[in-house]
């Protein structure tokens, strides 16, 4: 049989617009706490604002995830795009505290409906028997945002201003808006089948059916966001002669190519088997950053996590989406960016917490005590309905 066409005009543009997309709040992400800082607010306030998007979309997802399955999709990346593009021009024009709180915000809005909305767009694009490898390569459009949207930002920073990262996020947010005027398929919501009693149309919080993967998925991140905030003090702490800064480039680079060469494994090779051997993989990321004494062990880490936590959010993405009838992609999108959310809040306070506690040897050893043996359990109860 023939292989169902999967890079459609309509797919390349979405891929790139979810670039584009991405890059603009990862830019924001590393400056905005030492943004606020420089114009008068304290370490703590200063936390708590650059937090703000992310709690912001923790506590907007149903409702995105509810809008998805109801408005165009194109109409609701629209409105992200436009929020996005609003934030970042905020930043760039005001000292106001009180108004950087509100783009902050905003920022998180334009965040969530981007986020939710594009991810459930490209899976309304692919066949059917392709929705595996598509999400794998959705996810490593994102993944490429998320590595290099930092690096530009410090290099910006450090080299010019953070009205430079602010106004490079602008055009980031504003080459979204263009490219979804060019996709043909505007992502009309699939009409669900209304009892009388009209039951269906009630807001609903989660798809229950994708909690497991929601919860999996939150469990791999756990160690990643974590590394993503303390590498630098640890490595310093530890006295490793290994540069930090380069473990997320090196991580972004294994994953494009583990993405690029696995991506029609995730069509055919079951969810049971993938989750065996990212759980392992993770295992010895973990075990590279307990000991990352070297350049060996740092690339040994990276490739680690990489075949673990990143190969793990693209499979477990794609099995949201296959776990729902389509009509119900939005809201497993939004449960499954649950998961990822937590994670990204959660990692760096446990992070905190161990770090505050136990020397810092011992960071990586409880990590893996922490998530992997969670891991099992939830997929042992849940792997029926997983299957």
């Amino acid at each position: 049989m023939m292989k169902t066409r999967l890079y459609t005009p309509n797919v390349k543009l979405v891929l790139v617009a979810s670039f584009f997309f991405l890059m603009s709040p990862m830019l924001i992400n590393p400056v905005i706490a030492g943004f606020t800082r420089e114009i008068g607010a304290s370490s703590v306030l200063a936390g708590i604002v650059a937090g703000l998007m992310n709690l912001t979309s923790l506590v907007l997802r149903p409702l995105a995830g509810n809008l998805t399955d109801r408005v165009s999709k194109y109409h609701l990346t629209l409105v992200g795009g436009c929020l996005l593009l609003i934030a970042s021009l905020g930043y760039s024009f005001t000292t106001n505290l009180a108004l950087i709180t509100a783009f902050r915000v905003l920022n998180g809005l334009g965040y969530t409906l981007c986020s939710v909305c594009m991810a459930t767009w490209m899976a309304s694009l692919l066949p059917p028997d392709r929705i595996g490898s598509g999400m794998g390569i959705y996810g490593l459009a994102n993944a490429l945002g998320m590595a290099c949207g930092p690096a530009i930002s410090v290099f910006l920073y450090q080299h010019y201003s953070y009205q430079s990262v602010f106004w490079l996020a602008a055009v980031c947010s504003g080459l979204l808006v263009v490219i979804i005027q060019f996709v043909s398929d505007r992502g009309v919501p699939v009409k669900r089948a209304t009892p009388t009693t009209g039951a269906s149309r009630r807001i609903r919080i989660v798809q229950p059916k994708v909690l497991p993967v929601a919860v999996i998925l939150l469990l791999f991140s756990l160690p990643y966001f974590a590394t993503q905030t303390y590498i630098v003090s640890y490595v310093a702490t530890r006295h490793f002669h290994v540069a930090a800064g380069l473990f997320f480039p090196v991580y972004a680079v294994i994953l494009l190519v583990l993405r690029i060469v696995l991506r029609d494994l995730f069509d055919r090779v079951p969810f049971r088997k993938f989750i065996w051997l990212c759980l392992f993989f993770n295992f010895v990321g973990l075990v590279g950053l307990t000991d990352m004494t070297n350049w060996l062990m740092l690339i040994i880490a990276a490739l680690g996590l990489a075949a673990g936590y990143g190969l793990m959010f693209s499979i477990c993405q794609a099995k949201a989406m296959m776990l729902v009838p389509e009509a119900d992609h939005g809201l497993a999108n939004s449960t499954f960016y649950i998961g990822v959310d937590l994670g990204m809040s959660l990692g760096p306070i446990i992070g905190g917490i161990i770090s505050s506690v136990l020397p810092m040897f011992w960071f990586y050893p409880v990590m893996m005590v922490i998530t992997l043996p969670l891991i099992v359990v939830v997929y042992w109860v849940n792997r029926r309905a997983l299957a």
